[in-house]
C-alpha cells in the first residue's frame, strides 16, 4: 500500500469517530393534530426524541394501536454497537499503520457486511415494531393493519405520514465505507487488458449505489396526502409540488403558491430539490429549476394563486391556448414578495 493509500484509509476509519456523537437514522411522524412532527434520532447507544418529549409522545400513540414500548435499554443492538465500531476504526487504522492489504480487504469487508446486516436488523426490528401488536390492549383496532415505518423513505400509516432517512452519522459510515472500497479497488493488482472495463463497471456500480440513496420526490396520493403548508387535502394533479429536504423528508403542498410560501420562512439551505407537477396535467413531475411558469387571473389553483408550471414554454402555449404569455422562472417566483 502507498503512503496516500495509507493515509486515506486511516480517514476514513476516523470518519466513523462522528458515528458516537451524531445520530444515525432519523424517523419522523407528520399528521394533522402535530402540525410540528414528532420523531426520533437513533444514535450509536440510544434512541432519542428530536425534541424533549417526542420518544414519550410517540410511546403513548402506540400504546392506543398496540404497538410494543421503545425502550432503549431493552435494545441489545444499541449495547453491541458502539464495541462493532470501535473495532472497524481499530481495525482501519492498524491495516494504515502497517500496510497490510490482508487487513484492509478484511476491513473493506467487515464493513460491508456490518452495513448490510445492521440494515437487516433495524428492518426486521420495524418488522417486529409494526406487526408484533398488542391487540387485545388497544384501544384502535384495524382488521389487518400494520404500523411498519419505511426503512427509507415515507409511507402513510392511517392519518401519519412517516418518514425515514440516514442522519449525518449514517451518511458519514456509508461515505467512509464508500472511500474505502474505492481506494481497495484503485490498489489492487490487476492485469492492465482486464482493468479499465473492471474500474468502468465498479464506478458505475457505486455511482448507482449512491444515486439509489440519494433524496428524491415522491408519488402524490390525491385526496389523502395533507398539504404541509395550508393543511388542506391535496386533489389537483395539475398544480401540486414537493420540497424534498437533505434530510430526505418529503413535504407536499396542493399548489405552488404554498410551496413558495412555506419556502419564505424557511432556511433555504435544508432544501434539497424542489419539484411542480406538469400544468398540462399529466401527472409528472419537474425539477423547479427546469420548468417554466405562468401566472394568469383564468387558472384556477387551489389557494388563487393563479400559478401553473410546464416543461416548456410550448406546453404552456398549448394548454393556455395562448401564444403571447409571461413566461416566469422558479427564480421569479421566490424573489416575489406577493407569494410569500
Amino acid at each position: 500500500m502507498t503512503v496516500r493509500s495509507r493515509i486515506i484509509l486511516a480517514l476514513s476509519g476516523l470518519m466513523l469517530v462522528v458515528m458516537y456523537v451524531a445520530p444515525l437514522w432519523r424517523i419522523e411522524l407528520e399528521a394533522p393534530q402535530y402540525p410540528e412532527g414528532l420523531g426520533l434520532h437513533i444514535m450509536i447507544d440510544d434512541i432519542q426524541g428530536i425534541s424533549e418529549f417526542d420518544l414519550m409522545k410517540i410511546n403513548q400513540l402506540n400504546h392506543y394501536i398496540g404497538m410494543q414500548e421503545i425502550v432503549p435499554d431493552a435494545i441489545p443492538e444499541l449495547k453491541i454497537m458502539p464495541w462493532l465500531i470501535a473495532g472497524l476504526i481499530g481495525l482501519a487504522l492498524l491495516a494504515a499503520a502497517t500496510g497490510s492489504r490482508t487487513l484492509f480487504t478484511i476491513w473493506v469487508g467487515a464493513f460491508m457486511l456490518t452495513l448490510l446486516v445492521g440494515l437487516v436488523d433495524f428492518w426486521l426490528w420495524e418488522y417486529d415494531y409494526g406487526h408484533n401488536l398488542d391487540l387485545d390492549n388497544a384501544a384502535i383496532k384495524v382488521p389487518g393493519m400494520s404500523y411498519q415505518p419505511p426503512l427509507i423513505g415515507s409511507k402513510q400509516l392511517l392519518n401519519f405520514r412517516a418518514t425515514s432517512w440516514p442522519a449525518l452519522g449514517g451518511w458519514m459510515a456509508v461515505l467512509s465505507c464508500l472511500t474505502g472500497m474505492i481506494m481497495w479497488w484503485r490498489t489492487r493488482p490487476v492485469r492492465p487488458a482486464t482493468g479499465s472495463k473492471a474500474s468502468v463497471a465498479v464506478a458505475a456500480l457505486l455511482a448507482l449505489t449512491m444515486t439509489a440513496c440519494a433524496p428524491g420526490p415522491e408519488a402524490f396520493h390525491f385526496g389523502e396526502d395533507i398539504g404541509a403548508h395550508c393543511r388542506m387535502p391535496i386533489m389537483d394533479a395539475r398544480f401540486a409540488s414537493q420540497i424534498v429536504l437533505d434530510t430526505g423528508k418529503v413535504l407536499k403542498f396542493d399548489s405552488i403558491e404554498c410551496a413558495t410560501a412555506w419556502l419564505a420562512t424557511q432556511d433555504p439551505s435544508r432544501v434539497h430539490s424542489i419539484w411542480v407537477s406538469d400544468g398540462t396535467g399529466s401527472g409528472d413531475l419537474i425539477p423547479a429549476s427546469e420548468a417554466v411558469f405562468i401566472r394568469d387571473e383564468a387558472i384556477r389553483s387551489p389557494m388563487g394563486g393563479g400559478l401553473a408550471a410546464f416543461a416548456s414554454a410550448e406546453d404552456a402555449a398549448t394548454t393556455m391556448g395562448s401564444d403571447t404569455l409571461t413566461l416566469l422562472s422558479w427564480n421569479d417566483l421566490v424573489t416575489d414578495s406577493s407569494l410569500a
